[in-house]
């Protein structure tokens, strides 16, 4: 079976990534920070760059590899503009993006600026990991195609883009029960993402939605949660958190980065609410994850 890349593009493309995450392909022509072969051939080279702390890095794989092919250099982190989505081009088969482009314009996301401040609604190909940067901003008629492309998918279905709490709708949730789904993901990153997301898990809620036999929060629904951004602090990171829990959502912490590599305390910080076993713990008994400065 030839290479997916080849087949899409009729040309032989080694996509180069600087940091492997769990989206990234893994097809034969996708290489991991690593410098061209003896033996690389391609009719072009893609260097991917997710994170601003990989440009440096980014930039040095683009020299090397210019000896194989001509290179192209984006990615999110260059701020490079999404054109149509290709499945399995740069992220895994069945991850899938089916719009682009953001309306709001929160302080800490780089989305509106790269892709703009309406959301485009691309051609829906098949998948079951939903990347859309908003996908109930959507019309309705592109959510139900969606919502019938996921019906016609082996495995559950994913919204790791995130779903925004204040667009939730009963017929949203409606669609929601229609399909198997492994995990919804919604945000709690500024204080004014309270209120939207409260109603939220109470709307789930009422349609059965977010609450297991034993009347615990559900791994299924979670809730990103903004960390370490500046004035914020660990009291008022770990009320968050809490508070995401208290309205039904298994919060992750995600912790704020600007370019620059985040104090030690807040890595502590941030990996102890990132996994579901302990935040389960903190939430049910109410303590906290550590003295600041312990080791």
């Amino acid at each position: 079976m030839q290479p997916i890349s080849e087949q899409l593009n009729g040309k032989r493309i080694i996509r180069v990534f600087v940091t492997k995450t769990n989206a990234t392909p893994i097809d034969p022509l996708v290489v991991i920070n690593k410098s061209p072969g003896l033996f690389d051939e391609a009719d072009e080279v893609h260097i991917s760059v997710l994170f601003t702390w990989d440009i440096n890095r980014a930039e040095v794989l683009a020299k090397q590899w210019q000896s194989v092919a001509s290179v192209k250099l984006g990615g999110p982190a260059l701020n490079s503009y999404g054109e149509e989505f290709e499945p399995g081009m740069y992220v895994k088969k069945g991850y899938v993006i089916t719009s682009r482009g953001c309306p709001n314009k929160c302080w800490f996301c780089s989305v509106w600026k790269r892709e703009g401040h309406q959301v485009r609604e691309l051609e829906v190909k098949e998948g079951y990991n939903i990347l859309d940067d908003n996908l109930l901003a959507c019309s309705e008629s592109h959510i139900i195609k969606v919502f019938d492309m996921l019906r016609r998918q082996k495995e559950p279905a994913e919204f790791s883009g995130g779903l925004e709490a204040k667009r939730l709708k009963s017929w949203h949730v409606e669609l929601l029960k229609s399909i198997r789904f492994h995990q919804i993901w919604f945000a709690y990153d500024t204080d004014d993402d309270l209120e939207p997301l409260a109603e939220a898990g109470k709307l789930l809620r009422e349609h059965g939605i977010g609450i297991t036999k034993a009347g615990s929060v559900s791994h299924k629904v979670r809730c990103y949660c903004l960390i370490g951004y500046p004035r914020d602090t660990f009291d008022a990171a770990d009320r968050r958190l809490k508070t995401a829990y208290s309205n039904g959502f298994l919060p992750m912490a995600m912790l704020y980065r600007n370019g620059s590599d985040p104090e030690k305390d807040w890595k502590k910080f941030q990996k102890y609410w990132a996994r579901p076993a302990s935040i389960n713990r903190m939430c049910r008994d109410n303590t906290k994850v550590y003295r600041v400065g312990e080791t």
